[in-house]
């Protein structure tokens, strides 16, 4: 069997790469492991475009050694169909319709039964569930602030991360809903999507206006920019004993603050919200595992209460996945959401048929 990848060879250069595996090795799988058959891949783009970059400051760890970056492999959000599993796997079988983290962009991921969530109900499209692991590190963001019904919220920065977070604050009862961005049409997307007001962080007087709009200044902010600015900024919005998620991968260590004015003196609390700091097993009030938030956001979506889906702008084969990357590294327009399709045309036609029916 053969199985496509896409792979970052060297610093900006994306290749579809393609392997041959032996039936043997797919006949007797590893223990706990499950063969999933990708449909649909969900590109992360402030995590990718790190990685195809050469950042340094990819993971939460140490940073790469010298020379070490690449080849790289990404695309941790995909769903797809279950084709073989492994001794001691009990929760997936055989043709299961399923979610899967922390696999690849490829055409087949092995991964172990734990990152592995099967879609129980049959109007939850791949789609949806291939976008549904990256939405639970906003949902976890959300979580940690401890939000209440009825308090204001904002989300600093619009990309995939601060609109999963506009949507989520939406069904968790936040009102009013402030969306911050420069990019005009991601403002407008905002507003579609929940938000109940949106401005551009560089307008003359926003901090002002966010405060008359909240009447004291926002209790709760999703920071999704990652940058000193888009932090300074956040901080002159918020109320007294606010609480600021810290959302966005903040890469770059130049930031200045002035803690006794912005944080010290009005009790403001900074959360980090990195996806892996959460529980590997057992959720807990405000900070649940990965699996329990991507199922609640399964569920969300099944009940028609969140929708995903209508976020997504543009599909694509993995075949063109070095023009794809390439716009995602210099284009500053790139799309809030993008998937590749991994499926035959034979495939496409008969999920099409299948639709119709």
């Amino acid at each position: 069997m053969k199985i496509k990848e896409i792979v970052f060879t060297d610093v900006n250069k994306a290749e579809l790469l393609e392997r041959e595996v032996s039936d043997s090795d797919i006949a007797e799988l590893p223990e706990n492991k499950v063969l999933i058959r990708t449909v649909v891949s969900t590109i992360s783009p402030g995590t990718e475009r790190a990685n195809i970059t050469g950042d340094a400051n990819v993971n939460a760890g140490a940073a790469p050694a010298p020379g070490s970056m690449f080849p790289r492999k990404t695309g941790y959000s995909s769903a797809g169909v279950v084709e073989a599993v492994g001794a001691g796997v009990t929760e997936i079988t055989v043709g299961d319709r399923v979610a899967v983290y922390w696999g690849n962009h490829k055409s087949y991921n092995l991964v172990p039964q734990e990152y592995v969530v099967k879609l129980k109900d049959p109007g939850v499209s791949f789609e949806t569930a291939a976008m549904s692991f990256i939405a639970s590190f906003s949902m976890a963001a959300i979580r940690k602030t401890r939000l209440e019904i009825g308090e204001s919220a904002m989300v600093m920065g619009l990309g995939i991360l601060g609109m999963f977070s506009v949507k989520l604050l939406r069904a968790a009862g936040a009102f009013p809903i402030i969306a911050v961005d420069p990019k005009a049409e991601r403002r407008k997307v905002a507003l579609r999507s929940g938000a109940d007001y949106a401005f551009d962080p560089f307008e003359e007087g926003f901090a002002e206006k966010v405060r008359q709009i909240t009447g004291k200044g926002v209790n709760v902010a999703i920071e999704v920019t990652g940058v000193g600015a888009g932090l300074n900024e956040t901080l002159d919005c918020m109320a007294k004993f606010g609480r600021v998620a810290l959302l966005g991968c903040t890469r770059n260590s130049d930031f200045s603050v002035d803690y006794y004015k912005k944080i010290h003196s009005p009790g403001i609390t900074l959360i980090g919200a990195h996806t892996i700091a959460r529980p590997e097993v057992e959720s807990r009030p405000g900070c649940f595992t990965h699996r329990d938030d991507m199922e609640a956001i399964l569920n969300l979506c099944a009940g028609g209460r969140l929708s995903l889906e209508d976020l997504l702008e543009e599909t694509y084969t993995p075949e063109a996945c070095e023009e794809v990357y390439r716009r995602l590294v210099c284009d500053n327009t790139f799309p809030v959401a993008v998937q590749f399709d991994w499926r035959t045309a034979d495939e496409k036609s008969q999920s099409c048929t299948d639709r119709n029916q």
